[in-house]
């Protein structure tokens, strides 16, 4: 589900890149990107954790 998000993010961004969208858009979304890659490596992390606690 991450996956999907960042992934489409990442193809907005890089439209507005191409298309040389207004500074403030391209950054924006460049925030947005940011911080879902973050949640994804931050459940990445929980979910090993989860897996080690419980021995598997």
């Amino acid at each position: 589900m991450l996956n999907e998000e960042i992934c489409k993010l990442r193809d907005k961004l890089n439209k507005s890149i191409e298309n040389g969208d207004d500074y403030d858009v391209t950054y924006r979304l460049s925030v947005e990107l940011d911080e879902l890659i973050a949640k994804y490596y931050k459940n990445l992390v929980n979910n090993k954790k989860k897996l080690a606690w419980t021995g598997i």
